[in-house]
């Protein structure tokens, strides 16, 4: 922490304070008004300073409000016991809270045990599974493409699907994604048949598990993955390798036009 010093003591003005132990500005001046903690010490300018007692007792206000106890109970046990009572009190506290938590953990698995088999998983957890950004676009893409008939295709297929499914759907997504990283990394041409041989894997999957990907279309979701900064940065951050999602555009533009070319 930065400390502002006086002749005397160190001291910390309000900001330094609740960057540093993670409360907010208002909540300090929130403290200081009830008499809870008040600053001791003021600044030329006349503004709120910290001294080191002060932030004894801001600390084991902090933590004793962690522990949802209420601010005038707080001013109750504040009112007498050194540094060391407070600390083993809370100690004490704190463990008492954590073999709570223990049980209402062991509850939740088991209720999970008997309900996870093949239940349909929700949003949130669908989100857990595959990270946040991977659906927290889910309105938009609907927006974008709920008019046709892969996403109609897709919404009838996700029904069906339990957690063993999006489960073996997550497994093999990053199986896929990190083969064509491996390949990127590798300094494997866009072009060369191991690379559009991984991308026609990622397109049977697609098929597999969402909707009828032909080429085209799989063209197409390789322009989003470049055109897109959010899709980008799936690749190319998310496996440490700027190009990647270029790369990968690249490969699956080869893969549809040797297919095409097939017939």
């Amino acid at each position: 922490m930065t400390r502002e010093q006086d002749q005397t003591m160190s001291t910390w003005t309000v900001g330094e304070v609740a960057r540093e132990l993670g409360v907010t500005v208002r909540t300090l001046h929130h403290y200081d008004e009830i008499g809870l903690v008040v600053p001791t010490e003021r600044s030329a300018a006349g503004y709120r300073l910290y001294t080191e007692p002060d932030l004894e007792r801001l600390q084991h206000v902090v933590v004793y409000r962690r522990l949802e106890l209420p601010l005038e109970q707080i001013r109750d046990l504040l009112q007498g016991g050194d540094a060391q009572t407070h600390l083993r009190r809370q100690r004490e506290a704190v463990l008492a809270r954590l073999d709570e938590l223990a049980g209402l953990v062991t509850a939740i698995d088991n209720a999970l045990e008997k309900t996870m088999s093949d239940q349909r998983l929700t949003h949130e957890e669908l989100k857990e599974l595959f990270g946040g950004e991977f659906y927290d676009h889910r309105d938009e893409a609907e927006q974008r493409w709920g008019d046709t008939d892969a996403w109609r295709e897709s919404q009838e297929r996700q029904k069906g699907y339990g957690r063993a499914e999006w489960t073996q759907i997550k497994a093999e997504t990053d199986q896929l994604q990190g083969e064509l990283a491996r390949l990127f990394k590798a300094g494997v041409p866009a072009t060369d048949p191991a690379a559009t041989a991984a991308v026609e894997a990622h397109r049977q999957h697609i098929t597999r598990w969402f909707y009828d990907c032909p080429p085209e279309m799989h063209r197409n979701l390789g322009e989003l993955y470049v055109s897109d900064p959010r899709f980008t940065a799936s690749y190319d951050e998310e496996y440490a390798a700027p190009g990647l999602a270029q790369w990968v555009r690249d490969a699956i533009g080869t893969n549809a036009d040797r297919q095409d070319a097939a017939g």
